[in-house]
């Protein structure tokens, strides 16, 4: 589903816990870590696609977050035309992006990589906020730079205590993964498009539901 200009809805996560460290995802056989994200099917809200990533990502369900905020418009990128696929060239352009930031209500052992036979993941940690752009795929880079900056208006730090000394320790699945193929090394661009393959001219596609203003919390040093 692509709207007019080529663009394909998705949903951005950036997930919280207590100490307003954000979940870091590493991406299946490869180097490079992300945030969860996902596209909007057809008659979804941005919300209702967010729950549907977050648990087929993750393993978490609604009933473990708290929705704190989100982005007020579309974030957009585009994706180079070596990594998109031939015949829908000049139709698909990217994606845009509505990015939430969400708090943890859950345990960390509740997050569960293995929930799909495709897992998007294979290892995770938590992550100070300001998470490395270098390790982002480039195209991806300045739509997280810009999430991050809208989203970090909704963070407070704990009454008491300041933030917590970085900690980067991974948890990893517990089985590994066949070796890679030479064709999967573009997986991490052709995921954007998979679900626009099949299009083969753009259409239409909904805009989010208009939602009232999120308003930020008081900032506590």
């Amino acid at each position: 589903m692509l709207d007019r200009e080529g663009f394909r809805p998705n949903v951005g996560i950036i997930l919280l816990n207590a100490q307003n460290e954000v979940w870091w995802g590493k991406r299946v056989r490869e180097h490079s870590w992300q945030f969860p994200q996902g596209g909007i099917k057809y008659g979804e809200t941005p919300e209702q696609a967010m729950f549907r990533e977050l648990e087929e990502e993750i393993g978490l369900r609604q009933e473990h977050v708290k929705i704190v905020g989100r982005t007020r418009d579309w974030l957009r990128y585009e994706v180079p035309d070596h990594f998109i696929k031939r015949e829908i060239r000049g139709h698909y352009r990217g994606q845009k992006q509505i990015w939430f930031l969400l708090r943890m209500c859950a345990r960390d052992n509740d997050v569960n990589l293995r929930l799909t036979d495709h897992p998007e993941f294979d290892a995770w940690r938590w992550h100070e906020y300001w998470v490395p752009l270098d390790v982002v795929i480039e195209f991806k880079r300045d739509v997280y730079q810009r999430a991050l900056q809208e989203l970090s208006r909704f963070l407070t730090w704990p009454v008491h205590g300041n933030p917590p000394p970085h900690r980067h320790t991974s948890r990893y699945l517990r089985q590994p993964h066949a070796p890679r193929t030479h064709e999967a090394q573009h997986c991490e661009a052709q995921h954007c498009e998979a679900a626009a393959a099949a299009v083969a001219v753009a259409e239409p596609a909904a805009e989010p539901t208009p939602e009232p203003a999120l308003l930020a919390p008081e900032h506590k040093e």
